[in-house]
Order: C-alpha cells, then sequence, then structure tokens
C-alpha cells in the first residue's frame, strides 16, 4: 500500500484528523500564532506566508510517499489547533516516525496529545501494518520527552548535534521508540488513560 495514496482521514471523540490541505491556511495560521509553540521546533512559523509554505512542502513530500500531513481539528471546539504527520516513511522496512506535532498552548495537558497519538498509532500499526514507530525530540524539550514517554514509547538515546535550527544552534536529538508488539499494552493505556481523564 502506497501510504501517500490513501486519503486517511483519523476520528475520534475528541479530535478529527484530516489530509493537511492548502484550505487549512487561515485555520492553521490562527492556532500557529503563539510563539511559544516555536521554542524546540526546527522551523518557526511567524508569518501566513510561512505557514503557507510550510503546507506546500508538506504536500509535496506527501505527493512523494516520504510524508503524511495532518491538520488537526478540535471537534467540541470547532477549529484547527494544530497538525502533526507521519514522515521518514519506509514502506520496505515497514517503519515511520511521527512528528512535526504542535498544538496551540490552549489544548496543553488536555486529552488531545492522547487521543491524536492513539488515533496515529492505531492506523500505524493496525491498518498499515508498522512494525516500528519512532519520534525525535529536542534534548531541551522536556515537555515534549514527558509526552512522548507517556505513551509507552522506549527512550534510544540522543543523537548528539544532530541538526542546525533555523536560529543556528545546533540541536541534541533524543530518539524513541515503539514497536507492534508493544503496541497492545501501549493501546490499552492510552485507552484507560482517555476513559479516566474524562
Amino acid at each position: 500500500m502506497v501510504i501517500s495514496k490513501e486519503n486517511i482521514i483519523l476520528e475520534g471523540e475528541k479530535v478529527k484528523l484530516t489530509p493537511m490541505d492548502m484550505e487549512h491556511a487561515d485555520g492553521l495560521w490562527q492556532a500557529a500564532l503563539p510563539d511559544i509553540i516555536w521554542s524546540y521546533m526546527a522551523t518557526k512559523i511567524r508569518s501566513k506566508e510561512e505557514i503557507e509554505g510550510a503546507i506546500n512542502a508538506a504536500i509535496s513530500e506527501r505527493d512523494k510517499g516520504t510524508q503524511y500531513p495532518f491538520t488537526i481539528f478540535d471537534k467540541e471546539r470547532c477549529q484547527i489547533i494544530g497538525s502533526t504527520r507521519y514522515l521518514d516513511i519506509s514502506e520496505d522496512n515497514k517503519s515511520l516516525e511521527i512528528g512535526w506535532t504542535w498544538y496551540h498552548p490552549d489544548v496543553w495537558r488536555t486529552q488531545v496529545n492522547t487521543e491524536c497519538k492513539l488515533l496515529l498509532l492505531e492506523h500505524a500499526f493496525e491498518i498499515l501494518n508498522i512494525n516500528r514507530v519512532q519520534w525525535k525530540t529536542d534534548l531541551r524539550n522536556i515537555r515534549s520527552q514527558n509526552a512522548i514517554s507517556r505513551l509507552g514509547a522506549i527512550k534510544e538515546g540522543v543523537l548528539r548535534k544532530d541538526r542546525i535550527l533555523k536560529d543556528g544552534y545546533v540541536r541534541d536529538t533524543v530518539v524513541y521508540s515503539m514497536l507492534k508488539e508493544e503496541w497492545p499494552t501501549a493501546k490499552e493505556k492510552l485507552q484507560s488513560k482517555m476513559n479516566t481523564d474524562k
């Protein structure tokens, strides 16, 4: 199966993930306004033109089959609240990364990230038959590391001086992963977390 050719829509109780489209530009720009979102991101979105450029680039990567970007809608608020994607997709190796994830700060420390990851992981392991999912984050970004750990992902190590950010900072990157055989236990915990956080 070629992921880039699929019309993947992932819907839960709180959120709906739809294939990113240029029609989402206004909503994504409004969600992207707070500076705090971009503190540790490799790319910083600081204008409507930059969000449009990012959308075009994401769609281009989807067309190549290397990424699958989603726009995240908050079903209760009826508005766009962020973005996430599958990237570094390797169909030969049955692996992919979940990344480029950002949310408006209003939904930080809510069920949004838990449900988004539950939907993405469920689709990756159960529909796409992926063997390995990985995440990468800035070593300085403790909030992100804690969120990834809470998913049941395993910390594999640190890639030293892995990436030069737009502002010139040379980033150390923390790598986490989850394997297909680890998914059933992680899924049970995520579903339990969704139920207990209501």
